[in-house]
């Protein structure tokens, strides 16, 4: 893979000016579209995803969020095994939530290594499974930001060290965020079936549930869009940082990935040939796909960004141009005095 310095010196020096200034002098706000076509947004955003490998940084990313998931599930099977009958209805939410976006096939693969798991859970093991998953997931977090340094064409300053600790600290937010996702969509369930339990028979049971289970999942989106957020602020190595909650490149990104997964489970449900190509390792294969998929939309929302900052430096560059050049003319045809 190109370093972000080799794709930089690839650069004409207009483009360097361009992509210095996006570094330098983030936008305060990428909704701002004035000047700027969607369309054209897109098609640069197309051959900056060639151009930057992101289908190739994908998979790395597929294989590395694979590699952390099995440690991470000793862990949760370990902390479940110690909260006995109270986790198994935990563990029947979580995976009611997992089915809505992992395809089914690869679903009972995790199903049957997470009950294999389940029955020998020690604090030996919680230990080594949290210390696993999180330097596994966080190796995952590097190639995000080598990726999006790649993004933004910018070369990477931190030192090893300094990188490898906010890629760990970036992975342990994260895991924070998705555990709050996951518990918001379990609360919303828990309430709105306490709801229902007591106001059986009211006529605000039904109105009262379904409004506790929209500010659930309303609250999930919100922590899934915090991830994506925390993702595009620190993993580049930008100079000047500008923190957004929401940018069109995680809105695209988070509707792309539930897109992207409801039509590979689709796919999957029709047309199946995983299991005869691949045999017994049909469901490794599927999950691995899934996982691309989810590296290949995290990707996508930050080169969309990216490119939209740029283009919309380019549309300022082009109307300050604009607006000098007249003042040069009248200058040039006014005689001296």
């Amino acid at each position: 893979m190109p370093t972000p310095g080799g794709v930089k010196d690839e650069l004409n020096h207009r483009e360097k000016h361009i992509w210095e200034l996006v570094a330098l002098s983030p936008a305060k706000s990428l909704w701002d579209l004035r000047d700027v076509s969607i369309r054209n947004i897109a098609t640069r955003t197309w051959k900056a995803m060639l151009q930057d490998r992101l289908f190739s940084i994908a998979a790395e990313l597929g294989f590395y969020f694979l590699f952390a998931l099995f440690p991470a599930l000793i862990c949760a099977t370990t902390i479940l095994g110690f909260m006995a009958l109270s986790g198994t209805d935990i563990y029947r939410r979580l995976l009611e939530y997992m089915a809505l976006v992992v395809p089914q096939s690869a679903l009972g693969m995790v199903m049957k290594t997470f009950n294999q798991t389940t029955i020998h859970a020690t604090t030996g093991k919680l230990t080594l499974g949290l210390l696993a998953a999180v330097w596994s997931a966080s190796v995952g977090i590097s190639a995000v930001q080598d990726a999006t340094n790649a993004v933004y064409k910018i070369a990477e300053r931190r030192s090893y060290l300094k990188a490898r600790i906010q890629a760990i600290g970036l992975t342990m937010l994260l895991i924070c965020t998705v555990t709050l996702c996951l518990a918001s969509m379990f609360a919303g369930d828990f309430l709105s079936a306490w709801v229902g339990h007591h106001l059986h028979g009211h006529i605000l049971n039904y109105p009262t549930i379904f409004a506790i289970r929209i500010c659930g999942w309303i609250l999930a989106a919100a922590f899934l869009a915090l991830s994506f957020a925390a993702v595009y602020y620190w993993a580049p190595d930008l100079r000047v940082r500008q923190w957004h909650w929401i940018t069109p490149g995680a809105m695209l990104g988070i509707v792309g990935w539930l897109l992207a997964s409801l039509g590979f489970r689709m796919y999957l449900h029709f047309f199946d040939s995983y299991s005869v190509t691949y045999g017994s390792l049909g469901a490794v294969v599927i999950l691995l796909m899934w996982f691309y998929i989810t590296g290949l939309m995290l990707l996508l929302g930050a080169e969309f960004n990216s490119e939209l900052e740029a283009a919309a430096v380019e549309a300022r560059l082009a109307r300050e141009k604009a607006e000098t050049k007249p003042a040069e003319e009248v200058q040039r045809i006014t005689p001296a005095a």
